[in-house]
């Protein structure tokens, strides 16, 4: 039946009425149920034309950063945490790390059941999209397995899904031997130059990240997701000749969608990507003019906690905290300790453990990495003259044990240890975490 507006002026309607009763009601009491049944009518329509925008609306503020008062919260509940970027001495970059034919769990349990002796609680891990194009299944196992121990010694991971750093070029496969005396010879980007480098391309990791996080979202074993290493990282002295011409434009593009992917499986783990072109205490991304400044800003405005690497002495890297502080969000420096540039535990982890600052240096056990070598080991004039005086650098560069598990420096690995217990038993007796440590019990943690 098709009627004419308005409807209850409709003759086809007006029989209907009658039909319905309508006839023997008072004219007044009439013109009142049109009129409701007029507002009710009008309602549905608003609310039929709304539900899109509400819908957008909702699951728009389900994936903003987290706010102040949310990640203050994850903070104020977790302790202290004090760990390293982890690669166990038998792998010389993530994939031989995970691949199936070479994962160790049993050199993993021994090397982890290392740290918890010194009382680190935390270690930062690197994935790669490779391994779960090639077999996301045997992969997932293996990750179980990896976070299964961790558990086991009480130690939380950190994971990070992509990697702008080193060889551009990843392959799966059998990895490269170590090149004599060089820095992290073979360590491996995700996703690459090829994928990178191609915009129509980058969907082609949405999977990956998709995959990792609905599988892990809900895991306490998992503390943080760091997305993306050193977005944007030329890579100079090693890999510059073959890098993208612009890789910090292309960077972004790709960060943009994975913190939009990682967001859409919403985790219980903060989401963060890390500043790191720290120049003198001071951020080169903070200056308008500067290339990176659109990255810079993207994972300040992006991520939930603040994350950031510091290779410099301890009044720089106070200068630098300085800046990031002003955010208010709780910080964690996942990067430092660099012995031949003044980074080093004693100068560093005071200035954490007094701003509360979870940190994780590079390197835990010396072995196929090789980065107890210097960066500079990359250039090939510079290590030759250097292992004219000895075969092994001296300090080493990263790395805080022997392959047998000897500390390099016994001393540093009792101030670490001080330190821990010093900073966790202030959490352990119920003094707030973020109260400020002495100066006089800091000093009393330094060895002599």
């Amino acid at each position: 039946m098709k009627l004419k507006w308005p409807f209850w002026r409709d003759e086809s309607f007006m029989q209907a009425s009658d039909s319905l009763g309508f006839a023997a009601m008072h004219p007044s009491i009439l013109r009142g149920v049109i009129r409701a049944l007029r507002a009710i009518l009008g309602v549905m329509l608003v609310m039929l034309l709304l539900n899109p925008v509400i819908s957008r609306a909702s699951q728009s503020t389900e994936n903003l950063q987290w706010s102040l008062d949310r990640a203050s919260t994850w903070a104020s509940q977790k302790p202290w945490g004090l760990g390293f970027n982890y690669v166990p001495r038998y792998a010389i970059n993530q994939l031989e790390m995970w691949q199936r034919a070479t994962f160790d769990a049993e050199i993993i349990d021994q090397e982890l059941g290392w740290a918890a002796e010194i009382g680190f609680n935390s270690v930062r891990v690197f994935l790669h999209h490779l391994l779960w194009q090639q077999d996301a299944e045997g992969f997932s196992q293996r990750i179980d397995e990896f976070l299964a121990i961790a558990d086991s010694h009480s130690i939380d991971v950190m994971f990070v899904l992509f990697d702008d750093v080193w060889n551009p070029i990843p392959q799966l496969g059998r990895q490269p031997e170590p090149r004599a005396g060089v820095h992290n010879s073979g360590w491996v980007q995700s996703p690459g130059s090829a994928i990178l480098g191609d915009l129509k391309r980058h969907d082609e990791l949405e999977p990956y990240v998709r995959g990792i996080l609905s599988a892990y979202r809900d895991d306490e074993r998992v503390a943080v997701w760091d997305l993306y290493n050193e977005p944007g990282n030329r890579n100079g002295i090693s890999y510059g000749f073959s890098e993208l011409k612009d890789k910090q434009g292309y960077s972004l593009s790709l960060l943009k969608k994975v913190f939009a992917w990682a967001r859409s499986e919403h985790p219980n783990q903060p989401l963060t990507a890390g500043v790191w072109r720290l120049n003198e205490g001071r951020w080169r991304g903070q200056q308008r003019n500067d290339p990176g400044a659109a990255l810079f800003d993207f994972m300040l405005q992006h991520s939930d906690i603040l994350s950031f690497h510091s290779y410099e002495n301890a009044a720089n890297t106070a200068k630098a905290i300085m800046a990031l502080d002003a955010k208010g969000r709780p910080m964690l420096c996942t990067e430092y300790m660099a012995r031949g540039y003044d980074s080093t535990f004693e100068a560093l982890l005071p200035l954490f453990a007094e701003k509360n600052i979870g940190a994780m240096h590079w390197g835990f056990v010396s072995g196929k990495s090789q980065t107890i070598y210097p960066w500079r080991s990359w250039v090939s004039i510079i290590r030759v003259w250097d292992r004219l005086f000895a075969d092994r650098p001296n300090p080493w560069h990263h790395d805080l044990l022997h392959a047998d598990g000897r500390p390099y420096r016994p001393q540093e690995v009792q101030f670490i240890r001080t330190l821990i217990d010093l900073k966790l038993g202030q959490h352990r007796s119920g003094i707030r975490t973020n109260q400020k440590l002495g100066t006089e019990v800091l000093k009393d943690a330094v060895p002599r």
